[in-house]
């Protein structure tokens, strides 16, 4: 699978070392799961607020073969989100624990189907008339 993702800055300069950091936090949820097809980071800086200070956003899409995961970490949720780096990987690691619970849930289900008993087949007589 292609897995493409695209990387948008919204109010936000684009820098080479924030978009490398991004890269390889993709690199790093490709690992936990192989039904990456692709996906969306969007970063996001509101416009100042001078009662709270600058602080950024981070929302994830990502697209798989079964569902689609989605990670919006809010503009006011921390104020340790003044850090762009901080608000990442904050994200990431979200988007991390959930494709984590849906690799578990999907190997749940395989584990039972696979534990069914299979019953061979039992020939029915028949009646042969003479």
């Amino acid at each position: 699978m292609t897995n493409e993702f695209q990387i948008v800055f919204h109010n936000i300069d684009q820098s080479p070392a924030l978009t490398e950091n991004v890269n390889k936090r993709i690199q790093k949820l490709q690992r936990f799961s192989n039904d990456i097809i692709g996906g969306r980071v969007v970063l996001d800086s509101p416009h100042n607020n001078h009662h709270k200070g600058k602080v950024f956003s981070v929302a994830i899409e990502i697209h798989t073969a079964s569902r689609e995961v989605i990670v919006k970490q809010g503009q006011h949720d921390k104020p340790e989100h003044e850090d762009i780096y901080v608000a990442v990987r904050d994200a990431f690691n979200a988007a991390e624990r959930q494709l984590k619970a849906i690799d578990k849930k999907h190997r749940k289900a395989t584990l039972e189907v696979e534990n069914f008993e299979v019953v061979p087949d039992v020939p029915t007589t028949q009646s042969v008339a003479a």
